[in-house]
């Protein structure tokens, strides 16, 4: 089996953000228990573009809720009038966990917006960075992260 390697990328949050623009019809929110099925349904069809894995419904709600980084407040949610369409999974740690945004809605902005909008808050808490890590051959997610000043830290051997 080949090895899979990805890479943590970081954007240095002393710079500028600039303000998120978000596709008409699109409303933020942040997690709340009730949107947990749709969330995890999304996540679920982002893993199976973006690899990765993503644990039972159950199971994904324990790690949530016992995780010690992290919190519903840095969980952002887009929602449109179909329902949830995008998510922005950050922690505590200025990290940020998963973004996923359905395939209806690529390539309208979306997916940027959840970042600038992280990116945004995290500065607020006075962050001095963000990080994310993004399998090397995710080549749509690495432009996208490229495009709001990402920058490679390093590469990594993506654990079996």
């Amino acid at each position: 089996m080949a090895e899979t390697f990805c890479f943590l990328l970081r954007r240095d949050l002393s710079e500028a953000v600039p303000d998120a623009q978000w596709p008409d019809g699109n409303e933020l929110s942040v997690y709340r228990e009730e949107l947990a099925p749709a969330v995890h349904q999304l996540m679920q069809l982002g893993h199976l573009e973006g690899g990765g894995r993503v644990p039972s419904l159950d199971d994904w709600q324990r790690r949530f809720a016992s995780d010690p980084e992290s919190d519903p407040a840095l969980c952002f949610i887009a929602c449109d009038a179909e329902g949830v369409v995008g998510v922005a999974q950050c922690w505590t740690s200025a990290y940020i966990k998963n973004l996923v945004v359905h395939p209806r809605m690529q390539g309208r902005g979306l997916g940027r917006a959840l970042l600038l909008h992280a990116f945004s808050v995290f500065q607020q808490r006075r962050e001095g960075f963000v990080d994310l890590r993004v399998l090397e051959d995710n080549l749509r997610a690495r432009r996208l992260y490229e495009s709001v000043g990402m920058v490679v830290v390093r590469r990594e051997l993506v654990p079996d």
